[in-house]
């Protein structure tokens, strides 16, 4: 019987030294999660056992060390969750975020699975930014109190008849640049009047604005203006909001222009936030998001099948992926130009092998021990 003890202790001995040596092998494949060999005792219903066998791989998901790579497409999970991917019709799951962008838009790993979203594989469109209208103008500034009030009829010409002008470029349908100059007269104690020109043209419109004695807006509301345009596109009318101006002693300042319409632009690069948003960058400086990566999590990862190239698939011992937004819940966040190294501690490992491998020497020489044993039973005969 001690053969059979023997040969037990060896292959599960040659079994954990290929976990071990599997393990020292992807110390520096990405995304890597290191295993370990459990064991368990047999018996035949004799005190005397029959020697050992492995009970379980287990693998440990521990997350590894973040490591910075400056390369966009290099995503790291901070903290749990695993990136879904497409691979042959088949989603699969992995921690390894180096991926690529294909011609038609595709983010794809080394073996070609592409990245999923919430409405499946994750696609980049080529298609530009078009033109987007001024629709709202937002200006937040300080009219001087101590301005004489203007009795003067309004004219865009003439400086005399109003206090302080201003300028900012806004856009029509067709993406072209206006130059929109923003008047602002003082009629009275506390009163203001607001015109608008674009390009020059002046508009019918006008805003009264009034401030209270401490020289905050008194019971404001947005102002309209609209101008007619000849050249194709859309007549321009936007809101223009002034809310938090005031009316301080100080010197007319601006703190802020805006307004929201831009020009056409083509896509020249994306970035993903940590909740997965992946938005694009374009050339006119506007920015949108193009979809957005969806992460999963499990009840046991530890269930979860490894199927090669650092991917796994879901079992019933793992249970059903439960699919959610970077950040949300129990899921990590994600970090861009960043990567997760291979949690095996190679130190460990090495000290793992060498007791792997005195284990592995010690059932051989059992296995010798009883060849002598019997040796010696068979000269006893003779």
């Amino acid at each position: 019987m001690g053969f059979s003890q023997a040969l037990s202790g060896l292959n599960a001995a040659s079994t954990n030294l290929n976990v071990v040596s599997n393990n020292i092998a992807n110390s520096q494949t990405v995304g890597f999660k290191s295993s370990t060999t459990q064991f368990a005792d047999v018996y035949a219903g004799a005190k005397v056992g029959l020697g050992t066998r492995v009970s379980d791989v287990v693998q440990n998901f521990n997350s590894g060390n973040l490591e910075t790579t400056d390369r966009g497409l290099d995503l790291a999970i901070s903290g749990s969750g695993f990136f879904r991917l497409e691979q042959g019709g088949q989603v699969v799951y992995s921690r390894n975020g180096q991926l690529t962008l294909t011609s038609d838009g595709y983010l794809e790993n080394a073996q070609g699975a592409r990245l999923m979203g919430a409405d499946g594989v994750i696609q980049i469109p080529s298609d530009g930014l078009q033109a987007s209208p001024t629709d709202e103008v937002a200006a937040t500034l300080n009219l001087d109190a101590g301005a004489e009030a203007v009795t003067a009829t309004f004219d865009a010409t003439d400086p005399a008849t109003y206090s302080y002008a201003n300028t900012a470029t806004v856009y029509d349908s067709l993406g072209n640049a206006h130059e929109l100059s923003l008047y602002f007269t003082k009629t009275g104690t506390n009163t203001w009047e607001v015109h608008a020109a674009l390009d020059g043209d002046v508009s019918a419109d006008s805003q009264s604005v009034n401030f209270t004695s401490s020289g905050v807006l008194d019971a404001y509301a947005p102002g309209n203006f609209g101008f007619t345009l000849t050249n194709g596109a859309a007549d321009i009318s936007f809101e223009l909001d002034l809310a938090g101006t005031t009316q301080f002693g100080n010197d007319f300042e601006v703190s802020s222009l805006t307004q929201n319409g831009y020009t056409a632009g083509s896509l020249v690069g994306f970035s993903v936030d940590e909740n997965g948003n992946i938005v694009g960058n374009y050339s006119n400086e506007q920015t949108q998001i193009l979809g957005q990566i969806q992460l999963a999590s499990f009840r046991n990862p530890e269930g979860l099948q490894p199927v090669g190239d650092n991917v796994w698939i879901e079992t019933a011992a793992s249970g059903q992926a439960l699919v959610g937004v970077a950040g949300a819940g129990q899921l990590g966040t994600l970090e861009s130009g960043v990567v997760e190294t291979s949690n095996v501690d190679l130190t460990k490992e090495l000290v793992n092998l060498i007791i792997a491998q005195r284990n592995f020497q010690a059932n051989a020489q059992s296995v010798k021990t009883q060849s002598d044993v019997l040796e010696q039973a068979v000269n006893l005969g003779r």
